[in-house]
């Protein structure tokens, strides 16, 4: 396949994965190469609700913030063409999954030592904040096999740039730079 799709029919390209793993600048530097717009569901969130995810949580709680997610997917999956990234627990949702069938779905996976060095596992990222690296590893032995179920492709991102990553992703999906 060259480029992006010629008819419409869903994202040319879902970026799933942990915190950190780079799903939005990989997302935009795919989105770019292959001359697509970029979409994230984590900030169509916090543009329709006016705060940051974390306050969200904090606010509302969880399950509130996943009503929300699974309706960011959804809209975005029925809507988008190009580059569309998720945030780190979207797979959570059996109905959210059951959408991303068939889709050209990339899971850029990682390790626990990038996590720290890129994402430092800090207070931003609300199910991370008390013992980070612990509640990091329960967190992808839960989701990890979520991640892989809708994935067509895994791309794993320790130890490249933002630049290999996307260009994985591209090799991977067999998608060409316009």
């Amino acid at each position: 396949m060259t480029g992006a799709p010629t008819t419409p029919g869903g994202p040319v390209v879902v970026l799933v994965g942990p915190p950190g793993s780079g799903k939005s600048t990989v997302g935009r530097l795919i989105a770019e190469r292959l001359g697509v717009a970029y979409r994230d569901t984590d900030a169509d969130i916090v543009a329709a609700q006016g705060r940051e995810i974390s306050d969200i949580f904090v606010d509302e709680g969880e399950p509130y913030f996943r009503e929300l997610e699974r309706r960011a997917v959804a809209a975005g999956v029925a809507a988008h063409t190009g580059v569309l990234s998720l945030g780190g627990g979207a797979i959570l949702d059996p109905g959210t999954r059951d959408l991303l069938a068939g889709l050209p779905v990339a899971y850029l996976s990682m390790e626990v030592e990038s996590a720290v060095r890129r994402a430092g596992l800090g207070a931003a990222r609300p199910l991370l904040a008390v013992n980070p690296r612990r509640q990091w590893r329960e967190l992808m032995d839960a989701r990890r096999p979520l991640y892989t179920e809708v994935a067509r492709v895994v791309v794993a991102t320790d130890d490249r740039t933002p630049e290999e990553v996307a260009q994985a992703v591209l090799d991977a999906l067999e998608l060409k730079d316009v």
